[in-house]
């Protein structure tokens, strides 16, 4: 009867076969392989199937890895005739003890469990342990963008061990330099993988102490061309864009104006494209120094027609006061049109003023031929101060500012771009 309900009991499971073979319920796998001794080496080896995507705002990676992991356990050693190793699945992962290796500064990480969990278990006779996981990871990535986007950028990959310090594990990496390996075929849209690198250190933590750490270091440098071509480029376009109103006739006030105000306008929508992509930070990048020097010039070439017409305004209203004054009446036809359509129309303002000059010499010969005192009157109205000859000058001839400007702008925008490029490239 007792045999009857020992095969009856239900609640006793026959361990598998491969738990027989190694012993595993005559172990307790909650303590680490020769605990209260010495720390157990666990090597890793990483190789880079994949980095997913490169995130300026929020600043950080994703990558996808094979990590393995490598050490020696005896209790797991088996007898083998053939010398042969044993392959298992992730079912015998929770049964047995296995590095506590986790991602430092990882955002989000999962194992891949598409069919199965990509997870490989290999044991050797002498009790050599080969644990692999196919991760992916998401970690953060401290980001300096002081040049963007001709900028360089450098993250990094942590691995520590999350109970055991280093009196009870020790970390390293299981071939050197060469246990870091990556794919072919890896490849980023905005940036060219500079280098892969593996390096170690230590870690320390003021309530549990010091611990070994690995990195997986790599350099990222930034494609320009798109830069060029979403940033750049227009920017350089909109600038001599505004430059062609230099050659636009000063009186053609709205055609001026409305190409001014268009360069301006589209100058600020890039400037806010390239600020959405971008983390709020609180430095000066390279393009933003780029953008604004763009924009102030665009700027002031509408700053420099605001000169020119205040000044030609200036101009006409005194000729027309001293056309009034010796006509007896003003004319004001010439300012009339201008006010309605834009334009100075200075037709009839020559033809009078070519009276006005008749009238000037009558006058200056009277004056002459009257009294000798108009020769000191003369004398002293040529004694004006030099600020008051750069004024006139600048307002009979006030057309020269665009004669100028024609020479100056592009001039001083090609030393920028000189030393913008040579200082950032």
């Amino acid at each position: 009867k007792q045999i009857k309900m020992r095969k009856l009991d239900s609640t006793k499971v026959r361990p598998l076969k491969s738990e027989q073979l190694l012993h595993i319920e005559d172990h307790d796998f909650a303590l680490r392989p020769g605990f209260g001794g010495s720390p157990i080496p666990v090597g890793i080896d990483v190789q880079v199937e994949s980095i997913d995507s490169i995130s300026e705002v929020d600043m950080d990676f994703t990558m996808t890895l094979y990590l393995r992991h490598y050490w020696k356990d005896e209790r797991l050693s088996f007898h083998s005739n053939k010398n042969k190793s044993m392959t298992f699945d992730g079912r015998l992962i929770k049964k047995i003890w296995v590095p506590d290796v986790f991602f430092v500064h990882s955002k989000r990480s999962f194992i891949h469990d598409t069919t199965v969990e990509n997870i490989m278990l290999r044991v050797y006779p002498d009790g050599n342990v080969l644990f692999s996981l196919r991760i992916t990871v998401s970690a953060m990535c401290f980001m300096d963008f002081s040049r963007f986007p001709l900028d360089t950028q450098n993250c990094s990959l942590q691995l520590e061990s999350y109970a055991y310090n280093e009196d009870d594990l020790m970390l390293y990496w299981k071939h050197g330099n060469k246990s870091l390996s990556t794919d072919e075929h890896i490849s980023l849209s905005q940036f060219f993988i500079e280098e892969f690198s593996a390096s170690s250190g230590l870690a320390f933590y003021s309530s549990t102490g010091w611990y070994n750490r690995l990195f997986i270091n790599f350099a990222l440098r930034r494609h320009i061309f798109f830069f060029v071509l979403q940033s750049y480029f227009p920017a350089m376009l909109m600038v001599m864009l505004s430059w062609v109103s230099f050659w636009i006739d000063r009186r053609a006030v709205p055609a001026r104006v409305s190409l001014g105000i268009t360069t301006v306008l589209t100058m600020s929508t890039i400037m806010t494209g390239v600020s959405a992509s971008m983390p709020q930070v609180s430095y000066i990048k390279a393009v933003d120094v780029y953008l604004w020097i763009s924009f102030l010039f665009v700027f002031l070439s509408v700053i420099e027609y605001a000169a020119v017409n205040y000044l030609t305004t200036i101009e006409e209203r005194k000729q027309l006061k001293k056309r009034g004054k010796v006509s007896g009446m003003y004319s004001i036809d010439a300012v009339q049109a201008m006010a309605f359509d834009g334009c100075f129309h200075d037709t009839d303002v020559d033809m009078e003023l070519t009276d006005f000059s008749d009238h000037c010499e009558e006058n200056e010969t009277r004056a002459r031929a009257a009294s000798v005192s108009d020769v000191d009157t003369t004398q002293i109205k040529r004694k004006r101060s030099l600020k008051g000859n750069v004024g006139r000058i600048i307002l009979q001839n006030n057309h020269v500012i665009d004669t100028y400007s024609r020479i100056i702008f592009p001039s001083v925008y090609i030393v920028f771009n000189f030393f913008y490029w040579g200082l950032y490239i």
